[in-house]
């Protein structure tokens, strides 16, 4: 899919992040956007910021664990620009640390609610309207961790590998209903975001007391990706017509142990 002016994207979780990264990149391009969180203080920030920029920017509250929540962020999109080309699947949260046998219950309905059923929605919502014109596409962010075991995190591992086994096989089924089409799964290393103080905000994870929280780059240094970085590169892949991109020192070489593994285990004697 060319990504071009005129076109109309929406995405979840696009206050902050790699949401508000991929505003940012998409308004550049001139394409209108629909971004959409469960934050209103940060929706009203972002949204001021992107009209800034000179681009056309709509904020709508929704909350993606709803599934009238996102139909009604359709509906609104569809009642604003009359259509939509690109959907980021984007909104998502994390887990405490600590083995799977000590993760609460809550914290794994959270995790599926969020960023399975969350992803969900959003298909079941836009989709009709994408195969309604017969061309378009979903890029859901899933995370490196949906690409390798990540320890101590078995929630948010769980549903990351969830999302990209989710959109490998949406994108089958959209190419079989037309050829134009299509879905992308992002799945990144670490990335420079607010993402865990977003979290410890809904009630999610605690954040460590007595001390300032760590940043992401304090704790990665130069492994980590700014938020417009990834989008780049998740748009980048979207135009080439690819199923996952995974941006971020290490990705690979974490993925290839993984199928190395698994090829070594499912063709032993």
């Amino acid at each position: 899919m060319r990504i071009e002016q005129g076109q109309v994207a929406v995405i979840t979780g696009g206050a902050s992040g790699i949401g508000y990264g991929l505003a940012e990149a998409l308004v550049s391009r001139g394409v209108s956007v629909v971004i959409s969180d469960i934050r209103s203080d940060g929706l009203a920030e972002a949204e001021s910021s992107l009209q800034s920029m000179g681009g056309e920017v709509t904020a709508v509250l929704a909350d993606v664990a709803d599934e009238s929540s996102v139909r009604a962020l359709a509906e609104r999109t569809m009642e604003v620009y009359g259509r939509v080309d690109l959907v980021c699947n984007n909104a998502g949260t994390v887990c405490p640390a600590a083995p799977l046998w000590e993760q609460s219950a809550q914290t794994w309905q959270r995790m599926i609610d969020v960023k399975v059923r969350g992803v969900i929605h959003g298909i079941t919502a836009f989709a009709p309207l994408l195969l309604e014109r017969g061309t378009g596409h979903f890029l859901n962010t899933a995370s490196s961790g949906g690409l390798a075991p990540l320890s101590g995190r078995t929630p948010y591992t769980v549903t990351m590998h969830a999302v990209v086994g989710l959109t490998e096989t949406l994108d089958i089924e959209l190419k079989e209903a037309a050829p134009g089409l299509g879905a992308t799964v992002l799945c990144p290393g670490l990335v420079d975001t607010a993402l865990g103080a977003n979290s410890a905000a809904l009630g999610a994870i605690s954040l460590p007391t007595g001390g300032a929280q760590r940043s992401m780059r304090s704790i990665g240094g130069g492994n980590v990706l700014t938020p417009r970085e990834v989008a780049e590169s998740a748009l980048a892949a979207i135009e080439a017509g690819r199923v996952h991109v995974a941006p971020g020192i290490g990705v690979v070489e974490r993925a290839r142990r993984r199928v190395d593994e698994l090829l070594a285990d499912i063709t032993a004697d």
